[in-house]
């Protein structure tokens, strides 16, 4: 009779060890960071506006005369010659001949007409989120908005895991799916640069607790986001925390922004 009891307590135990012991399981997801890289340089603070400045005369000083400059030297010294009568000059040739001033007030006259292209655009000014013409200075990540749970929420586009894919397939895919196809972008390799997950609300927990994510980088190549997405935005990084309305992921996202 003890060795029956014993025996029963030991398979109950067990059981419940076992019970204990079985991992919770997690949806997974591929999320993409989509960037639209600067188009042109940073402007100059005063500082390095002065440093260039100090930069650019130390060359001038240090630099040779160019091909252009000793041949404009050569035809000063030959133009005082015929002026003083010491050498002859064939006035056909002459003529025809094109001197290094000649060629330096061509030069100026097109300088004159050359004007520097603006810096802001008119999406710039018309703050249109949905353009990738605009902020040309900074990088620009793009938002979509999806619903998680019954809500709808602007985030890095993302969608789960299918049988057989790798995380990367996954990742494009859902950029695909989320974006269309005019969106072409450059993925920068096949490991993923963040991570974050959550649970699930008690509710609608039935065969996962929750979904873990992985994010992956790409860059943007041509193309924009296709008509059919309900909304979607190009935004700065300082302007990304105010759209990312869940703080712990916006502090995920913020761990692998440049």
């Amino acid at each position: 009779m003890l060795r029956r009891l014993v025996q029963v307590g030991v398979r109950e135990l067990s059981r419940s060890q076992s019970t204990a012991a079985a991992p919770e399981k997690w949806d997974l997801y591929a999320g993409v960071l989509v960037e639209r890289l600067p188009v042109v340089s940073k402007s100059l603070n005063p500082l390095e506006k002065q440093f260039q400045d100090m930069l650019w005369r130390v060359e001038y000083e240090n630099s040779l005369k160019s091909n252009h400059e000793l041949k404009h030297e050569r035809e000063i010294v030959q133009a005082e010659l015929i002026k003083q009568g010491k050498i002859q000059v064939d006035l056909e040739d002459s003529g025809a001949k094109q001197t290094a001033q000649d060629l330096k007030d061509a030069y100026i006259e097109e300088l004159k007409k050359f004007q520097l292209a603006d810096r802001t655009t008119p999406d710039d000014k018309a703050n249109k989120t949905s353009s990738t013409d605009r902020c040309l200075e900074d990088t620009l990540y793009l938002l979509v908005q999806q619903k998680l749970g019954p809500q709808e929420h602007l985030i890095l586009p993302q969608g789960k895991r299918e049988e057989g894919e790798s995380m990367r397939q996954t990742a494009e895919r859902v950029l695909r799916e989320q974006c269309g196809q005019e969106l072409q972008v450059l993925f920068y390799g096949n490991a993923p640069v963040g991570f974050h997950k959550y649970k699930y609300p008690s509710n609608q927990r039935t065969q996962s607790v929750g979904a873990k994510v992985f994010f992956y980088r790409a860059s943007l190549r041509t193309g924009q986001v296709a008509e059919k997405v309900a909304k979607f935005e190009w935004l700065p990084k300082e302007a990304l925390n105010g759209k990312l309305t869940n703080t712990a992921y916006a502090e995920s996202v913020n761990k692998f922004l440049l």
